[in-house]
């Protein structure tokens, strides 16, 4: 499903100012900034992302999409990928004796 917007006809304005058309046009802009920023179903045949992030979602909201890799990834608040993680574990140690 594409996503449709209905954009706002602004007929001639009036000779002299009258309230009501002003207000009509404040209206009919404020509903077509809220239909453009209101999240909806999108569907495209190609996508060109430039400038993203690379190799972590520091800084990032949930649901930013960075890439890692070459692979596309999307930032979640349960699984973060941080910059700079690394680890070593040490348990304990091992001795082998044989006779």
């Amino acid at each position: 499903m594409s996503r449709q917007l209905s954009i706002p006809y602004f007929a001639a304005p009036p000779q002299a100012y009258q309230r009501e058309y002003f207000a009509d046009v404040t209206r009919s802009f404020a509903l077509f900034a809220q239909q453009l920023n209101t999240p909806g179903p999108w569907r495209a045949t190609t996508l060109t992302l430039t400038n993203l992030q690379s190799g972590n979602d520091v800084g990032l909201e949930v649901g930013a999409v960075f890439e890692v890799d070459g692979f596309l990834k999307i930032s979640r608040a349960n699984a973060p990928n941080v910059a700079g993680t690394s680890g070593n574990v040490s348990v304990g140690s091992v001795s082998v004796l044989t006779s």
